[in-house]
């Protein structure tokens, strides 16, 4: 059972900045998957629509993957000896206004479907004004 805390949203005006971060605590007993073995994923929601990929980062973080509509503007991150995965969102539009979730899943592919992810966070309030 992984648990994921996200944290760092509120409220900003368009062109401004955000960093989420999503910590992860995982069981010790040594038979369970280690936080650096899981790909790690940020998904969004706004008020009456589905849960949206916008990025996701694979197990040592060589490998990242982003939403068409956030390339260039959002950074996914990793710091495997904090547990923690990072989300730097630049330049924000009043469209990137959701609540963003963090996931875990230990699958090898399928990443920007939320469908993959076994954990999630309870999410974090993002709110762009124009």
């Amino acid at each position: 059972q992984v648990q994921l805390v996200e944290s760092g949203g509120g409220s900003v005006q368009a062109g401004g900045s955000l960093r989420l971060s999503c910590a992860a605590s995982t069981p010790t007993f040594s038979s369970t998957p280690t936080f650096s073995t899981y790909v790690i994923g940020w998904f969004r929601q706004g008020p009456g629509v589905e849960r949206d990929f916008v990025a996701a980062v694979t197990w040592g973080g060589g490998s990242t993957y982003y939403a068409d509509s956030v390339k260039g503007r959002f950074t996914i991150s990793r710091d495997n000896a904090k547990n923690t995965v990072y989300l730097q969102m630049n330049s924000l539009k009043p469209e990137d206004t959701a609540v963003y979730y963090c996931a875990a899943s230990l699958r090898s592919t399928g990443w920007n479907r939320a469908a993959t992810y076994d954990y999630w966070g309870q999410g974090t309030q993002v709110t762009v004004s124009s």
